[in-house]
């Protein structure tokens, strides 16, 4: 076993960074919502004294220098959680240490009352010892070699915005606790060199309100019970030292909770280990505790054999944490999933089982890829992200045949991963990050989706056993510890008997993604020209030239076998010889089987032959990607979008597969109310609500088909008829034949409100009467925001950054609510506030908010009116840091097309055609 965290790092150093002051307050620029917010605990005259090392967050610099002076680091945590507002900790940090520099210790908790660093006594109250960002140890008290730190301090416990979060259960009236630290806040629950590469041991020690139980990353070695200043009867957990794990992989949990155990042999060739399940009391009857332990078990055998190495850690186990911000969390040992994604509060569509599961093996794979090897930066996120996206189609792919994997992983994956990486503010996989407290802009669809359909394209152009080779020594090298992007090509490369350095520079550092146009020309029925044209799709953003691809071309025949063939195209053209004379298809498609990362534009005479026939194409997988590339013309403004809407509901009828009638569903609404003009939604409206509600009343169809319809006719629900419709549903207990439970209870409930439906107020009572769980109170709130009136949308906004109390998962969940596209004059005056709020947002939430924030508020609005002062912002603010004004351009881009695709098919009607 080797720490390996003296590593240099695979990236050009930075340039010392300059000190930045932080403004102290933040104030809105409109007066009906001014609200004050404390960004930083520094003075502006103090930051501008202090070197580099002490300035807010984690600097590349500081991370380079503290990876080459620090090892072998093991922390000896003591928390006291009995104080339902803050915990109170002390932690023995040792260590061997190099150089003769100062040691910077980063924490940003609620105050430091002791340090003592090798007996000597330091001040914390001194600006120079302790400045609310970092500690700094001077070197003069430090040995070279083994040294030893002990800092007491405070930290805060709260529903949002904390290391801590708490959690009310409004059913029994108990509190849960659970940490969630990444990718910067291990430094705000506990004084810790916060990197990813000092890997550390972390003994755990526990204290909790008596009757609570405890889960840690280690194994659970014995409970004392003591009095404390907060609890008269307080239980200590005492957790076993763990394997060596990054900062941002600690973790805990304490309430309450209620535990299923079950036994199953999680490593090759090993005696049954013991999985526990964790669940809230209230919920534990709900959860399917043996089908999610033996879903968890299952990954972690076949892992270990995939990769041949068993599992990695001292013990496994599962928490389901309600009101989490992601679908789940890899701490090694006690992985943390999305309650309400995992227990279902209705009948469960296969998409939803599908992606329960692809969940669960996606933080099981960080087991290995991501815990056991760690990134050396997060400018490598996607090396475990990506990975553990790959591994769980490839998984699901191998364990259950049937399941169709890659067609999933196709439709979960491809599309986000192209709406962003064609957009004039995308990154490369590998994303330059100068400061650990930017690195909640690192996360987003081009590690979590993009990078994972690269893999795909690595391995299918060195083969699948190069690349399970490969990979199996990459970890194995770098076992417990932190690697880059380079040495996973090197070790692909060497298994494969190739040098991958240039396929690197062009998929890893490059930015952008190609786009392959089809040129079919025939003569006499017979190919007389077949041509794959490439170009980058969003010119002059980066280096010219074509991107490595390999890809299986089709030329698919209604009456004869198809002809597939294997292209590698390294230049912006490239005509198939192989197709020259062959007798005319029905339609080619140069990506069969998805293996290539590339947005393919079907030729003219294939996407006539598709709108005629393209649910005869009987492979599933193929025809999800086919009706993927007739909306790929929509998004282009070269198919309208009139049109399109009215294939799906020709051929959504004929459709069998659950996955692509959902997406279908989907995407006809926002063909109709987003990229059609009113007049063509009107005259289309009539004939989706007859569509889909036959659909959803057919008993003949698989449930998840009807459910999608059915949730398809609430969403476009407008005219009275329809409105009242939907209304009178919630006086039943079921709608066109399907059990009408709470989630699509309050989906109708929501949409009324958005409505303004004379009705909708009385709904809303009525409804959050019948639902007054945790989840009903959720979505509660949620409608309120749908509500078109200013003084609600007003109320909202300003509560969203003054109310403390609020869980960051509910604001999450009203913003789309609350930026109803048909409300776009009513929120169009928030736009330029919420840009404005872009620098808090980084600053005081979680890693994926950003994101969801720019979606949401960008998304909202549909005219060239937002786009032009969504412009003039971006013209007036251009000291903005990049990588906030590339999350603004890839939400920018939705808008952009919008407008593109309204103004060129604004007259067409009836008969659109292919532009």
């Amino acid at each position: 076993m080797r720490i390996d965290a003296t590593l240099q790092r695979d990236y050009p150093q930075p340039e010392r960074m300059k000190a930045r002051p932080a403004s102290k307050s933040f104030m809105f620029p409109f007066m009906f919502a001014a609200v004050t917010v404390v960004l930083s605990p520094l003075s502006i005259s103090a930051q501008h004294a202090l070197t580099e090392d002490m300035q807010t967050g984690v600097s590349a610099t500081l991370a380079t220098k503290r990876a080459l002076q620090l090892r072998m680091v093991h922390y000896n945590l003591a928390l006291d959680v009995t104080n339902s507002d803050f915990a109170t900790g002390t932690v023995n940090i040792s260590f061997q240490k190099r150089g003769n520099d100062d040691v910077i210790i980063d924490f940003r908790g609620t105050s430091i009352t002791r340090i003592v660093a090798n007996g000597k006594v330091l001040d914390p109250k001194r600006k120079e010892v302790w400045n609310g960002a970092h500690a700094r140890i001077p070197a003069n008290i430090l040995h070279d070699g083994e040294n030893a730190l002990t800092l007491a301090f405070t930290s805060p416990i709260a529903p949002a915005g904390a290391s801590i979060i708490r959690t009310h259960d409004v059913t029994d009236g108990a509190d849960y606790l659970y940490t969630l630290l990444v990718p910067s806040d291990a430094n705000l629950l506990f004084p810790c060199f916060d990197q990813p590469d000092i890997k550390a041991r972390v003994t755990l020690e526990l204290t909790t309100v008596g009757g609570w139980k405890a889960l840690g990353n280690g194994k659970l070695l014995g409970i004392d019970t003591v009095s404390t200043s907060s609890a008269s009867s307080a239980y200590v957990f005492k957790f076993a030292p763990t394997e060596p794990i990054s900062t941002y992989l600690i973790a805990f949990a304490a309430g309450p909770w209620k535990t299923v155990s079950r036994k199953h042999v999680i490593s090759p060739g090993t005696e049954p280990a013991s999985i526990d399940l964790w669940v809230r009391a209230s919920r534990v009857n709900e959860a399917e505790s043996d089908t999610l332990i033996a879903m968890n078990a299952r990954a972690l055998n076949w892992l270990g054999r995939w990769f041949d190495i068993p599992f990695p850690f001292g013990k496994f186990d599962a928490l389901l944490a309600p009101a989490f911000p992601f679908g789940g969390m890899e701490h090694p040992g006690a992985v943390f999933y999305n309650e309400e994604s995992f227990i279902f509060r209705e009948r469960p569509t296969v998409s939803q089982l599908l992606g329960r599961q692809a969940t669960i093996f996606h933080e099981v794979a960080h087991q290995w890829f991501g815990d056991y090897m760690t990134m050396r930066w997060f400018d490598d996120l996607w090396l475990k992200e990506g990975f553990a996206t790959f591994m769980a189609a490839r998984m699901q792919a191998s364990l259950d045949p049937s399941s169709n994997a890659w067609k999933t992983f196709y439709l979960r994956n491809k599309p986000v991963a192209y709406a962003t990486d064609a957009t004039a503010g995308t990154t490369p996989i590998w994303q330059s990050l100068l400061n650990l407290d930017q690195a909640k802009s690192n996360y987003g669809p081009i590690v979590y989706n993009k990078a994972p359909g690269v893999l795909r394209q690595l391995e299918f152009s060195v083969g699948e056993d190069a690349f399970q080779k490969g990979v199996s020594q990459f970890l194995k090298t770098h076992a417990y510890g932190n690697a880059g992007w380079r040495d996973l090509l090197k070790s692909v490369g060497d298994a494969a008997g190739r040098d991958l350095t240039s396929w690197g520079s062009a998929w890893i550092l490059r930015p952008g993604m190609p786009v392959v146009e089809q040129l079919l020309e025939v003569s006499g029925g017979r190919i007389s020209s077949l041509t794959l044209a490439q170009r980058p799709a969003q010119p002059g953003l980066s280096h010219t030239g074509a991107w490595p691809l390999s890809l299986q071309l089709l030329l698919y025949y209604a009456d004869r076998e198809p002809v597939r063939i294997t292209v590698t195209m390294n230049s912006d053209s490239l005509t198939i010889p192989q197709a020259t004379g062959l007798p005319a298809p029905a339609f080619v498609f140069a990506n069969e089987g998805d293996y290539g990362y590339a947005l393919v534009l079907p030729d003219s005479a294939s996407v006539g032959w598709l709108e005629m026939h393209v649910t005869d194409v009987k492979d599933d997988f193929l025809r999800a990607m086919l009706w993927g590339s007739l909306w790929d013309l929509v998004r282009e403004a070269r198919l309208s979008p009139s049109r399109y809407a009215a294939l799906v509901l020709r051929e959504l009828p004929k459709e069998t597969d659950e996955q692509i009638a959902s997406g279908l569903v989907g995407r006809l609404g926002v063909a109709l109310t987003r990229y059609a003009s009113e007049s063509q939604r009107d005259s289309l409206l009539p004939t989706a609500e007859r569509v889909l509600g036959v659909g959803a009343s057919n008993p003949a169809l698989p449930y998840g088909m009807r459910k999608a319809q059915l949730d398809g006719m609430i969403a476009l629900a407008s005219s009275q008829a329809s409105i009242a419709q939907i209304d009178s549903w919630l006086d039943a207990d079921s709608a066109l034949g399907i059990a009408l439970r709470p989630p699509t209870r309050w989906a109708i409930v929501i949409h009324l409100v958005s409505e303004d439906a004379p009705t909708a107020s009385g709904r809303l009572r009525q409804q959050s009467l019948r639902d007054s769980t945790t989840e009903g109170r959720r979505q509660a709130f949620v409608a309120g925001a749908a509500a078109p009136r200013a003084e609600v949308k007003r109320e909202y906004f300003t509560r969203w950054f003054s109310d403390t109390t609020l869980n960051e998962e509910w604001v999450t969940s009203s913003l789309r609510a609350f930026h109803d596209q048909d409300q776009d004059a009513l929120t169009r005056s928030y736009l330029v506030p919420a840009l404005d709020s872009l620098r808090w947002i980084q600053a005081n939430r979680r890693i994926f908010f950003l994101g969801s924030w720019l979606s949401a508020t960008i998304g909202g609005q549909r005219d060239a009116e937002s786009l032009v002062a969504l412009d003039a912002w971006l013209s007036a603010h251009p000291a903005l840091p990049s990588d906030l004004r590339q999350k603004v351009l890839q939400s920018r881009d939705e808008l952009e097309r919008t407008v593109m695709i309204r103004r060129v098919f604004a007259r067409q009607v009836q008969q659109p055609q292919l532009h």
